[in-house]
């Protein structure tokens, strides 16, 4: 069972962070776990942050006011929160966005990341396509990326999730965490398994012989028994996953299936370091965290 005790939310007092904060109140509600609101100021230099709120004044340039940015942070959170039973603490590091919010993400142990897909305009611009992706790239922590404009959450219940599935052991611990969270939301999960040309199958070799109908028929096939054998039989008792088998380029239809169903929640696995990695997350990962109108959580294997 999915556990979010800990959530790390970095934000750049833009509207996007506040949406990607919304979000992470509601969820550190709806978990009864605490949240970590954290502000890295840009400086060449990269000292540490310290525990407890704020990085040593010491340690920073002297035209940075870290007293002065820690309460506006802290009056800045205020207004996402409406209970005075959620745990918050403020955070303020200095250096690299990226590499800061990973490191305080492994200080705090934090089970989840939750970010905006977007910052602040022109070069103090902050999260997708640097920062954002870096995490995606070097962080096993789970993300949570709150794409513009979506809605201020008064309760995060999920009910209906798209977990897309390459049979991938990234696709798989996916799965694992979207059927948890279907659980506790009570909510309907769909797997989507899509077939993308002959190149871009672990089949492609065993049915070449076919003809290209004869070819996806086959695919679709095996596609749709092994989505069947991924979900857990006791899995089963509770839920009613919807499992879907298309042919396409992949992340357009992630996207189109997100939004034929109204999707609440895309979760999907994030694969590593190398070239072809990298390919893949440009051509689908990427894709769908730019697209997605929904919030999009992505997971790596535990294995890195």
């Amino acid at each position: 069972m999915v556990k979010l005790e800990k959530i790390l939310c970095p934000v750049d007092f833009s509207d996007f962070s506040r949406d990607a904060l919304d979000h992470a109140v509601a969820l550190t509600k709806w978990y009864g776990g605490r949240l970590t609101v954290m502000h890295v100021v840009p400086t060449p230099t990269m000292p540490m942050p310290v525990a407890g709120g704020l990085v040593d004044a010491a340690t920073l340039p002297p035209s940075v006011n870290t007293e002065a940015i820690a309460k506006e942070l802290s009056r800045w959170a205020q207004a996402s929160i409406d209970s005075s039973d959620l745990r918050m603490d403020a955070l303020v590091a200095s250096g690299l966005a990226a590499i800061e919010i990973a490191r305080q993400a492994k200080l705090l142990s934090a089970d989840l990341l939750v970010l905006g897909t977007h910052g602040r305009s022109g070069f103090q611009r902050l999260f997708l396509g640097s920062v954002t992706e870096k995490l995606l790239r070097t962080t096993t922590v789970p993300i949570m990326t709150i794409p513009p404009p979506v809605r201020k959450p008064e309760s995060i219940r999920f009910k209906t999730i798209l977990c897309p599935v390459d049979f991938s052991a990234e696709s798989m611990r996916a799965l694992d965490y979207g059927l948890s969270l279907a659980k506790e939301a009570d909510a309907r999960i769909i797997l989507l398994h899509v077939v993308e040309g002959f190149v871009d199958t672990p089949y492609a070799n065993e049915f070449r012989h076919l003809s290209v109908v004869e070819y996806y028929e086959q695919i679709e096939v095996d596609a749709a028994k092994r989505l069947a054998a991924a979900v857990p039989i006791d899995a089963r008792t509770w839920a009613q996953p919807v499992e879907r088998v298309i042919t396409g380029r992949v992340y357009q239809q992630i996207l189109k299936m997100a939004e034929d169903e109204r999707a609440e929640l895309i979760v999907m696995g994030v694969r590593g370091r190398g070239a072809v990695d990298r390919f893949i997350f440009g051509s689908n990962t990427d894709h769908v965290i730019r697209g997605a109108s929904c919030p999009v959580l992505t997971l790596h294997s535990d294995k890195r």
